[in-house]
């Protein structure tokens, strides 16, 4: 689209929110619209407020504006980092886009691996932007603009998260009642659309709280739409049926197998661009594959409760380690552990002393910048020990800690744990991750838009605000969000522990009763011929791991992750490096 003379034009992939306020803001400074899109409201916004223009954005967005009078190209991505935004520098230009498929299909782009992101992925889940698993092409950070004008980049951060202005003397009252009106209107913007506007519902409490506020805001019935799974260990259908009958909403589901994962994997990676370390991706897959046969394509999702309220286990885990860590040698501390991952059967079958050892507090840990996601971590670089010769010899020396911690605001070493876990989460697994292989990524590969209340500016700010003890007080996670909301939602999902969407790994692509996998592809990418071929692994390593998955011992964390880990790379290197691109069959 472009303005009025033609002078600016804009390629977008998003939602302004509150374009509506905005658009009767700038007719009262004289400004005159063509359309009623929010597309042209970022024009408009742009031409009279240049490149700060974003700061009064509420919404999800990756654009590009090309100024004609100034010769410069102004690229903005919202502020969490909903929306990918990839670019690359080439002989000849400039190559932007939402995917690296894009990018790669100009002929000046190349097809080398990113060995050192690789390594970032199998410690932290994702890659650290702006690089990404292809060399050359980079990543635009969340909260992140940039110019392109005189064959120079400048590239710079408009938002930043801060938690340097908690207000210990907020109440429980006042902060739920602010929690909940800005909820509620977060909710309220996000059901502007010229198409009917869904709901995911997973069964738990933040899913929970966007239908009612959804509900309660449409005026309308709701649609709403869930996974379930024919594995009992995950799946939630009996929550889900009870907000169900407490909203009285429309709902359509779909059920998921262990065949439906495998069957689906590679369309999943092709999607995801990157290497996974979970299968989790691959039910909201076939999810939005429904919602979109059902006729809709926008949904509202609980994102972000978690990573902003406190509800996630490796805070509680955070909280326990550092209590246990002021009297080390105490035999009652560590049974504490067992509060922990409720619903992992491996773990709680653990004793208290392999406990006490996996969650081993180190003298040298307390004063780590990464104190609170250190196991995590530590479990996860595990993974490496897979990785060939070659491989490891070419990252030996890089250090993900270090590049982690150049990173890190001036203002991080003074904040409280709590918060440091926190912002650690909400900066790196939340974009690198669940936004993106698990939101973005698997809503647009059928065409479905999330939309995420809990991600408004104003509601994220503010938590930054809120006093740690009323995000969790004592081992009650989320505590404020349950005391402003959980009135909206049936007790039964109110008071259920906190248990985060998983889905099954190893036995979704090899049948422990007959030893044999659940589709050719996983035989050839797993092959020790294979494993050789592409150098990425270890093939008698891998091959190890191959044969427990068959016998069903693969029952641990460290092997499920290696496992998916390594099929998800070697899918990605079929399809992105070895043949260039070929996408897998579409599911019907």
């Amino acid at each position: 689209m472009s303005n009025g003379d033609g002078s600016l034009w804009i390629t977008f992939n998003g939602e302004i929110f509150n374009y509506i306020e905005l658009r009767s803001e700038l007719i009262g400074k004289g400004h005159r619209f063509e359309t009623q899109s929010d597309t042209e409201v970022i024009l408009h916004m742009y031409a009279d407020m240049g490149e700060r223009c974003v700061e009064h954005f509420n919404g999800q967005w990756a654009f590009a504006i090309w100024d004609t009078r100034h010769q410069k190209l102004f690229l903005s991505r919202d502020r969490v980092g909903v929306r990918p935004l990839f670019y690359a520098r080439t002989s000849r230009g400039f190559v932007f886009g939402s995917e690296m498929k894009s990018i790669l299909a100009h002929p000046d782009t190349g097809r080398e691996i990113d060995l050192e992101t690789l390594d970032r992925v199998f410690t932290f889940w994702s890659g650290l932007s702006p690089r990404t698993m292809i060399k050359g092409i980079q990543e635009l950070p969340p909260g992140h603009s940039m110019v392109i004008a005189d064959g120079k980049v400048r590239t710079w951060p408009y938002w930043q998260l801060d938690y340097s202005s908690i207000d210990f003397g907020m109440s429980t009252e006042d902060c739920a009642g602010r929690v909940l009106e800005l909820l509620g209107d977060a909710t309220r913007i996000r059901l502007r659309s010229d198409v009917p506007v869904g709901a995911y519902l997973s069964g738990g409490l933040d899913s929970s709280i966007i239908s009612a506020l959804a509900r309660k805001h449409s005026g309308d019935r709701l649609k709403t739409f869930s996974v379930t799974f024919q594995d009992g260990e995950f799946d939630e259908s009996n929550f889900q049926q009870d907000v169900i009958d407490m909203l009285q909403t429309e709902h359509r589901s779909v059920r998921c197998s262990y065949q439906d994962i495998c069957d689906v994997f590679p369309r999943v990676v092709w999607h995801a661009e990157t290497p996974l370390l979970r299968t989790a991706p691959a039910p909201l897959f076939l999810l939005s594959n429904l919602v979109n046969r059902d006729g809709y394509k926008v949904v509202l999702t609980g994102e972000g409760a978690d990573e902003f309220f406190g509800g996630y286990d490796i805070f509680k885990e955070a909280k326990i380690r550092r209590f246990w860590a002021v009297n080390p040698g105490s035999h009652w501390r560590p049974m504490l552990l067992k509060r922990l991952y409720p619903y992992l059967k491996n773990i709680q079958a653990q004793s208290n002393a392999y406990l006490s050892a996996f969650f081993h507090v180190k003298p040298e840990d307390l004063a780590n910048d990464f104190f609170s996601h250190l196991p995590r971590w530590e479990l996860t670089a595990k993974l490496k020990g897979f990785l060939s010769d070659s491989v490891k010899s070419d990252i030996r020396k890089s250090d993900g800690y270090a590049e982690m911690r150049q990173r890190l605001p001036a203002a991080y070493a003074r904040w409280d744990g709590f918060s440091q876990a926190q912002y650690l989460e909400a900066t790196g697994l939340l974009p690198g991750y669940l936004l993106s292989s698990q939101g973005d990524r698997m809503g647009m590969a059928h065409s479905v838009e999330g939309r995420f209340p809990f991600l408004d500016h104003r509601v994220v700010d503010f938590t930054t605000k809120i006093p740690p003890h009323l995000k969790m007080k004592v081992l009650n996670e989320k505590y404020i969000l349950k005391h402003a909301a959980g009135h909206l939602v049936p007790l039964s999902v109110r008071k259920r522990p906190k248990q985060p969407y998983r889905a099954p790994d190893a036995a979704s692509f090899f049948d422990s009763r007959t030893g044999t996998a659940r589709a050719p592809y996983v035989e050839d990418l797993l092959s020790p011929d294979r494993i050789l071929r592409d150098g990425l692994f270890n093939p008698t390593a891998v091959g190890a791991l191959v044969k427990k998955a068959r016998n069903g011992q693969a029952i641990g964390a460290r092997d499920n992750m290696a496992l998916i880990g390594i099929l998800s790379t070697q899918l990605w290197v079929d399809q992105f490096i070895s043949h260039k691109g070929d996408a897998p069959d579409v599911i019907s």
